[in-house]
């Protein structure tokens, strides 16, 4: 007679939860219980690997993903340090009185000044930078800043009236929002 106290199982398998193979018979284990555990383990392994194909093919997508933000973003802090160049070349340009562009002097150096910043733009541009066009848009306050209202009853209320300062976005993230005036107490848009 067994001891109750005394744990008969010595397989490892018996222990965790797997049907022990029958060593009474002769030593011999039942083919249907050793065939059962066989497919009970093929199906946890199947269950494995498809979660592990499932897995890579998700890293897969998002280190894709992430590879192409570094390339479209990775110029981003770059592109907006360059953005106050721009804004100078800009100022330069209509700071220039009207009476000097009519020296022939002037006039080019005018001139070169603009082509320098259509340049510069299109350089931009080829990285994925590009210069926002609120004017006479409705007012959007993820890419503008507002800085005032304008009262006008002919426009409907919340459009852009003036551009004070250029806004840039690259890619659909925004470098620097557009600084608008807006106008106030005509119909709702």
């Amino acid at each position: 007679m067994a001891d109750p106290n005394v744990n008969e199982s010595t397989d490892p398998e018996a222990e965790n939860g797997a049907p022990a193979p029958d060593t009474q018979g002769g030593g011999e284990a039942d083919p249907f219980l050793v065939l059962q555990r066989l497919q009970q383990e093929n199906g946890d392994l199947k269950d494995k690997l498809l979660r592990t194909l499932a897995e890579m093919e998700n890293l897969r997508r998002r280190t894709e993903k992430e590879v192409g933000d570094a390339k479209l973003y990775g110029v981003t802090s770059f592109a907006r340090d360059m953005l106050t160049f721009v804004d100078n070349l800009r100022r330069a340009v209509e700071n220039v009185p009207a009476e000097v562009r009519d020296n022939p002097a002037a006039a080019t150096l005018v001139e070169g000044l603009e082509l320098t910043e259509r340049d510069f733009l299109s350089r931009l541009a080829r990285h994925g930078v590009k210069k926002l066009e609120p004017q006479g848009a409705k007012f959007d306050p993820n890419r503008h800043e507002a800085l005032y209202e304008v009262p006008d009853e002919s426009v409907p209320a919340g459009t852009v009236m003036q551009v004070m300062e250029d806004g840039y976005v690259i890619g659909d993230r925004v470098l620097r929002p557009a600084k608008v005036a807006i106008s106030r107490g005509g119909p709702k848009a």
